[in-house]
């Protein structure tokens, strides 16, 4: 069979007849200049649209081609951080409700699209406010009007007070600004031949082989030192290993566990453990019985063992979680306390519920290293208490698939977001996010007990105040039970002793080393 390939050359062509008159080199011949390649574990990269790419695996390609009105330093993922990128400066009134954005001039777009103007930046954020487009809408429902002032100045008019919205405009999900015309050019197609600003911009994806990037010389900060990256994909982790200790391979994501690391350690490779961590929970989907019955869903958070599950993942790669919001992340809140494990109490539940002699339910997982071992461990954990977890195990692509059509009883997922408990809290637990309403994000348990709490917080422009509303959701989830919080999982990679980053890696929200125009290996020519 016939792959499809997307290429260079036809890529090129296509933007060329785009032109009137003159266009410029769309792609750098990068002649002499070493390519790096990578894989993370994907099999297959389902999106490059900025705006729909959703998996780990998406998030790093789009990561190096698109760019946003500020940016996470290389290396950074604190919020405190953010730098210009696309703007060169910002102002908020007073009260946090307008914010106007001057533009860097001469920002050239990938493939002659010509110069970045404020009216692809109001494009964007339309783009990535619309449900039918963009998979991160939520974040920006509380945008009244974005308008262009001028070619280079942007004025964002928000519904409430916003004092994180730097965060909402980064470089990470929704934030990444894409061309106007090619947006309305390639409409649904845009992910197959996106269009940005950064560093590298789109070559070739042959299906399920790789992703080839090329050198964009016209960068604004200028010309990166790479020829290219090529993303390989080698969904194995044994061969993903041999790939890299032979040599065809210079950064590869790593699993996920203690015992891997330190044993990656010991046989000479470079391991990278940085945040943010994403954090695993254990969604328990109330759409499919009998979890509907808050006695059964309090059996289950009885029955698992985080404890057990830690220990296993690891003290350097793996943090506790003590509430439904990830540790760390702003108006998180442990006052409610973790759920107690106790195997006895969890087959009383059950008796109490009707089922003296236990449940059956069914789970879709995922085959990545990341996620199969631990549900397997919670699948030991539920039967001792009479929970028989029938696993369905898939590819990733597929796992996430089924896990948005409501075919999962329990639903394990790990995610990363920017580190604000409303952000969270809108995704995973407001009931406009469920799965299967118009503005689904990635509420698997189809939670709805702590919407006031969340939608009044939102709009408070009192911090304390909006951290006791934020407190109170967590305490309305736990007590619903509507998922068990398991534990953050830092980001493993490893680099070979050819690759030098080019700044000093602390943290990555888009969770893998950023390539930038700095970034160097000393082994190949493309």
């Amino acid at each position: 069979m016939k792959l499809p390939v997307l290429t260079i050359e036809t890529t090129t062509l296509a933007a060329l007849l785009l032109c009137s008159g003159f266009c410029p080199s769309v792609f750098a011949q990068a002649t002499g200049r070493a390519v790096i390649t990578i894989s993370s574990g994907a099999a297959d990269n389902k999106t490059l649209d900025p705006h729909r790419a959703t998996s780990t695996d998406d998030k790093g390609v789009v990561s190096e081609m698109f760019n946003a009105l500020v940016r996470f330093p290389p290396g950074s993922g604190d919020p405190k951080e953010l730098q210009a990128d696309l703007a060169e400066k910002w102002q908020a009134s007073p009260d946090k409700k307008t914010w106007t954005f001057s533009l860097r001039k001469g920002v050239m777009f990938h493939g002659g699209y010509g110069e970045l103007k404020a009216a692809d930046v109001v494009y964007s954020m339309k783009r990535a406010a619309d449900p039918g487009r963009s998979s991160f809408a939520a974040n920006f429902e509380l945008i009244d009007k974005v308008e262009a002032v001028d070619d280079y100045t942007v004025r964002f008019t928000l519904k409430y007070p916003d004092a994180a919205f730097l965060g909402r405009v980064s470089n990470y999900h929704g934030g990444n600004i894409v061309s106007k015309a090619a947006g309305e050019k390639l409409g649904d197609k845009f992910g197959q031949a996106p269009i940005g600003t950064g560093p590298f911009a789109f070559g070739e994806h042959v299906t399920q082989q790789y992703v080839k990037l090329v050198a964009y010389d016209a960068y604004f900060r200028g010309a990166p030192k790479l020829g290219g990256i090529t993303y390989r994909m080698i969904p194995s982790d044994s061969a993903r290993e041999l790939a890299f200790t032979s040599k065809e391979v210079d950064l590869m994501a790593g699993k996920r566990e203690q015992r891997w690391a330190d044993s990656a350690g010991r046989r000479g490779m470079t391991v990278d453990i940085f945040e943010p961590a994403e954090f695993r929970t254990l969604f328990i989907n109330r759409n499919i019985k009998p979890l509907d019955n808050l006695k059964v869903r309090q059996a289950i958070a009885a029955a698992v063992n985080v404890d057990e599950i830690v220990r296993y993942a690891g003290k350097d790669v793996a943090d506790k979680g003590c509430s439904v919001v990830p540790n760390g992340y702003l108006g998180g809140d442990c006052s409610a306390g973790a759920y107690a494990y106790d195997v006895a109490r969890a087959k009383k539940l059950l008796a109490e519920a009707g089922f003296p002699n236990g449940i059956t339910v069914k789970s879709v997982v995922s085959n990545i290293s990341a996620q199969q071992p631990i549900m397997e461990i919670v699948q030991a954990q539920l039967a001792k208490a009479g929970i028989k977890l029938e696993m369905e195990v898939v590819d990733h692509a597929t796992y996430q698939a089924k896990s948005r059509q409501d075919q999962s009883a329990l639903v394990f997922y790990g995610a990363a977001r920017f580190p604000n408990a409303d952000i969270w809290l809108t995704e995973f637990y407001d009931s406009a996010s469920a799965i299967g309403a118009p503005g689904a994000i990635a509420n698997f348990g189809h939670c709805a007990v702590a919407d006031d709490a969340i939608r009044q917080a939102r709009v408070e422009p009192d911090a304390q105040k909006q951290l006791a509303l934020w407190k109170q959701a967590q305490q309305q989830i736990q007590a619903d039970v509507c998922s068990v919080p398991l534990f953050g999982l830092k980001q493993v990679w490893v680099h070979s002793e050819r690759v030098n980053y080019g700044y000093t890696l602390e943290g990555a929200l888009n969770l893998q080393p950023p390539i930038t125009e700095l970034s160097t290996v000393t082994r190949g020519t493309p």
